[in-house]
């Protein structure tokens, strides 16, 4: 299959492995937190130093990520991504077999790892199987891997695990991994080895001050999304009245809310980009202060947070593709440093959402996850201005 075959495709089936490799991976960074008290239990530790498994796994992909990524930057992609989907199952086979907590811990580290270079390389590969005009769709493609995994992987390993045993969720997620593999080796093309950037070039292109204030902005929606949704489950029992059962089908359908806004983003990114990304975030900051109110009316409650689950991530292809396009000389590490300043904004959101409900209330985190959104909004428009004058100077 040669690259000109490919790109007459509008999404080439290779493109669904990697949705298969990212619902894995989703299953595996999610699961969690569904068997934790059986996890906790059965290793003989609290539920506080379980939750660390969280914390640990969300660090590893912020931290090993973009390392992982520039250490392996000679690796042609296809091979990189078949060794990074073996070492996931050798990860979740570990975590089958871990017969402690430490073992456990150091396993979810490996699968932590591969993470961040998967989705980083996966949306350089993702972009490069379609016209130029797609390639915010195709990512989108990818990345509903993740948010089925929420919506249909999650709660079936939570069902696994709660019936077979924890180890068993990491069984299907080993053989979900497998299956992944398989389908990189058979469909994913040969695709051409760009030349190698050295290291210092690679980091000159991810460092310069335009790509830094984007994986701000992103960071700053992430810290928004999570500063709510850490806390999604006592808002809904202890304000909005609904029964702790209940929360997970609200759950479900801010999962089918995420599908569809990650698919509807990417159609509107190749459409236009910065206009979409400007504009999701505007919707997204309304729509959480309109949570302010609704939170208290049950109905009402669900439509919002519907509509919030497809708005915070339908901005999410648009500003992958941005980031990318913005360092033309190591878009893997783009990628990559993309998910990983994400994945410190979810951490700096559950912190700011348990500091707000120490120091503030419960009933106040939609406005300050409203806030957080509305500051990378203001960024946003503040770096497209600038774009537009220096373009304008330009043609001049």
């Amino acid at each position: 299959m040669n690259r000109k075959q490919v790109r007459k495709e509008p999404f080439p089936v290779s493109i669904l492995s990697l949705t298969a490799g990212a619902f894995a991976i989703g299953m595996t960074e999610f699961v969690i937190m569904g068997i934790l008290p059986n996890v906790a239990e059965d290793l003989h530790v609290s539920i506080s130093t379980a939750g660390q498994l969280i914390t640990m796994y969300a660090l590893g992909v912020a931290v090993g990520a973009p390392i992982l990524t520039i250490l392996t930057q000679r690796i042609p992609q296809k091979k990189l991504l078949y060794l990074l989907m073996v070492l996931f199952i050798i990860g979740n086979g570990i975590s089958v077999f871990a017969p402690n907590y430490s073992v456990l811990m150091a396993a979810r580290m490996i699968t932590a790892l591969t993470h961040g270079t998967f989705f980083g390389v996966g949306a350089v590969i993702a972009s490069n199987l379609v016209p130029p005009n797609k390639r915010a769709g195709a990512v989108s493609i990818m990345m509903a891997g993740l948010t089925i995994a929420n919506i249909i992987g999650v709660p079936l390993g939570t069902f696994i695990g709660q019936n077979m045993g924890w180890r068993a969720s990491f069984g299907a997620i080993a053989i979900m991994g497998v299956i992944a593999l398989i389908g990189i080796i058979l469909f994913i093309p040969k695709l051409k080895q760009e030349k190698p950037v050295s290291v210092v070039k690679q980091l000159s292109a991810v460092i310069q001050p335009k790509l830094l204030m984007y994986l701000l902005i992103g960071a700053l929606g992430n810290a928004g999304l999570f500063t709510v949704f850490t806390y999604i489950n006592p808002l809904l029992v202890e304000i909005t009245g609904y029964a702790e059962h209940s929360v997970t089908w609200i759950l479900v359908l801010f999962g089918c809310g995420v599908t569809l806004g990650n698919i509807v983003g990417g159609k509107l990114a190749d459409w236009k980009l910065m206009p979409s990304i400007l504009g999701l975030y505007f919707a997204i900051s309304v729509i959480l202060t309109i949570f302010t109110v609704t939170v208290y009316h049950p109905l009402a409650a669900v439509i919002t947070v519907f509509l919030w689950g497809t708005a915070a991530f339908a901005v999410m292809p648009g500003l992958q593709v941005r980031i990318m396009s913005l360092a033309e000389d190591a878009p893997a590490l783009a990628s990559t440093s993309n998910h990983s300043a994400g994945n410190l904004g979810n951490a700096a959101g559950a912190f700011i959402g348990g500091w707000v409900i120490t120091h503030l209330s419960l009933n106040a985190l939609p406005w300050v996850g409203a806030l957080l959104v509305g500051l990378g909004l203001v960024l946003g428009i503040a770096c497209y201005i600038a774009e537009r004058k220096n373009s304008v100077a330009q043609t001049a």
